[in-house]
């Protein structure tokens, strides 16, 4: 393939496509990918010391380029078209790329290599993920790794933004799954925990849920997966949920409330286990069929290449299946 006479582009590219080079800018790129990561107009202006008129003018030059919308702007902030999730995949590489070369050039020695950016639901956060990582950076020492744990419908628009190379979470409903992939883990069901000298431990064979009522009650936030469970499990037994329980996701509330306190804990049986496994929290006998549910990775269905990433969904593989 021998360059063009300009000496820049490969004489075998689009004429159209090479107009669209000739004209595109690092500042395009730039602003698209900080207004769709913050989804707010104002705080991409913030991020890169520009007013939000020029962040504005900008898109708006990009757009005119695209010859297509990128982004739906307004007073709800910017949210992007299936066009622009298709561009910000591209154009986040580029801009990343672009800093490392930038870094290299003044000076910085080696580029540092790029960290491996993973999501995890609160409740699988400290299921597989800390011996994964610790194995991560086994084989690939200096590597570095960022975490991010929240809500599966926050990890999931995250991951499709590109601002995640991948997540540990759960199948969603279908519009939120578009352009992602779930590959299984594991499946879990719910389980009922307290501390070892809990009242309810001293009960001979199944305690029943009326029992468990008795006592406060840590669950899962409204909405979430592991509360539908909770709800749909004391449902089946002609009970409900009563006022006054802690709703959090937040696994070390949770679990510091239920050790130091008679409150009972419906959590996704995998959360507690180190400290079921050391012995500080026990499960009660609490039949919990029809909680179970997946666990998987969740990718986009059409990425870059990312080695590191690929090193510890592999990693997480072996975790689950061992």
């Amino acid at each position: 393939m021998n360059p063009s006479p300009e000496g820049l582009l490969p004489e075998d590219v689009p004429p159209d496509v090479a107009h669209l080079l000739r004209r595109l800018r690092l500042r395009h790129l730039s602003c698209f990918v900080a207004a769709a990561q913050e989804e707010h107009l104002g705080r991409a202006a913030d991020r890169l010391g520009l007013s939000q008129p020029a962040v504005t003018k900008t898109l708006n030059e990009l757009e005119a380029l695209a010859g297509a919308r990128l982004l739906d702007r307004g007073r709800h902030g910017a949210r992007l078209t299936p066009a622009g999730e298709e561009f910000l995949r591209h154009a986040v590489g580029v801009t990343e790329a672009f800093g490392a070369a930038a870094g290299a050039l003044a000076g910085a020695g080696e580029p540092a290599a790029v960290p491996v950016r993973v999501g995890a639901l609160p409740t699988v956060a400290s299921v597989l993920l800390p011996d994964a990582v610790a194995r991560l950076r086994a084989r690939h020492p200096g590597v570095g790794v960022q975490v991010r744990s929240g809500a599966n419908r926050g990890l999931l628009e995250a991951l499709r933004a590109a601002e995640l190379d991948l997540v540990i979470g759960r199948m969603a409903e279908p519009a939120t799954m578009r352009g992602l992939s779930f590959e299984l883990l594991y499946a879990e069901s719910l389980a009922v925990v307290v501390h070892p000298d809990h009242p309810l431990t001293r009960r001979p064979g199944p305690v029943p849920l009326a029992a468990v009522l008795e006592h406060p009650l840590v669950v899962a936030t409204a909405g979430t997966v592991p509360r539908h469970h909770t709800e749909a499990l004391l449902q089946r037994q002609g009970l409900r949920l009563p006022g006054g329980c802690v709703e959090t996701l937040e696994v070390s509330v949770a679990r510091a409330l239920v050790r130091r306190s008679d409150a009972v804990w419906f959590t996704p049986e995998r959360t507690p286990q180190v400290d079921l496994d050391d012995g500080v929290l026990v499960r009660l006998d609490v039949p919990a069929r029809g909680t179970a549910e997946p666990v998987g990775l969740l990718r986009r269905s059409v990425a870059e290449p990312a080695p590191l990433a690929d090193d510890l969904a592999a990693i997480l593989r072996g975790l689950a299946a061992g």
